[in-house]
């Protein structure tokens, strides 16, 4: 009778290694998790800590003097951070949202209706009268997804045009031949080096100068639409502009 002991047999030998690489690369997928969510949760404790430390220090000092505090002034000062602060938790509660969320249902949306509403709100808004909007669409163009989600990009799209556009803001949204409804968003800002192109994607990502802290951006705008845009099948990136910033977002068209 032929032993079993220290032997397998040729069929068990030419199986084994595939659970175990497949276990291998299931580990190494939960470790690069966990390794990026500790990072997404150590960068959004260090942007809250500014706007809080902030808010209480002027809260303190102004309670440790009142008689010499322009109240006014403190309460505005407040607000402001507050405002950021709540900006900044409702982008860090849709990331999560996006990073567990399904992809979103076919619903269809026009995006040439969607991009032009939001040009005429932009067009009113009291901090933007300086600038001009241009908007070239055809009619309509239209994709499956989540309405709510598609304007939230390209509301994040049109923030970040509008807040370092020096003069003009251009926004096109067409059906191309090759069955994509495309965005194309410029603006006659600084614009972005070659370098930067990708990295203004990543989380809490600001570029020096013009596209800091002090403008108001959070650093999650461009990576909750490039996200968004993923969700739905398609891609969003910084493209090459003789002046100023260009982003071009490609979604599957409706046909």
């Amino acid at each position: 009778m032929p032993s079993t002991s220290g032997s397998r047999s040729p069929t068990s030998a030419r199986w084994f290694p595939w659970p175990a690489r497949t276990i291998n690369v299931t580990l190494d997928r939960v470790f690069a998790g966990v390794a990026r969510q500790r990072l997404f949760i150590a960068d959004a404790s260090h942007e809250l800590r500014s706007p809080i430390a902030n808010l209480r220090t002027c809260l303190e000092a102004s309670l440790a003097h009142p008689d010499e505090v322009d109240w006014p002034t403190t309460v505005r000062d407040a607000l402001t951070d507050i405002e950021r602060l709540q900006h900044l938790t409702d982008d860090l509660l849709l990331l999560a949202q996006l990073d567990d969320a399904a992809p979103p249902p076919g619903t269809p949306v026009d995006l040439a209706a969607l991009a032009h509403d939001l040009v005429e709100e932009y067009r009113h808004l009291r901090i933007h009268q300086t600038l001009e909007f241009a908007f070239h669409a055809d009619d309509p163009v239209v994709v499956h997804g989540s309405p709510v989600q598609l304007e939230r990009l390209l509301r994040n799209l049109l923030d970040n045009a509008a807040r370092h556009a020096r003069t003009v803001t251009d926004i096109a949204v067409t059906a191309d031949t090759d069955g994509l409804a495309r965005v194309e968003i410029r603006d006659d800002g600084p614009g972005i080096p070659p370098a930067d192109r990708e990295r203004i994607f990543e989380r809490f990502t600001r570029l020096d100068g013009a596209r800091a802290r002090g403008t108001g951006g959070s650093g999650l705008g461009l990576a909750i639409a490039r996200e968004i845009a993923a969700r739905h099948g398609g891609t969003l990136h910084a493209a090459a502009n003789p002046s100023g910033a260009r982003f071009i977002t490609a979604l599957p068209h409706a046909r």
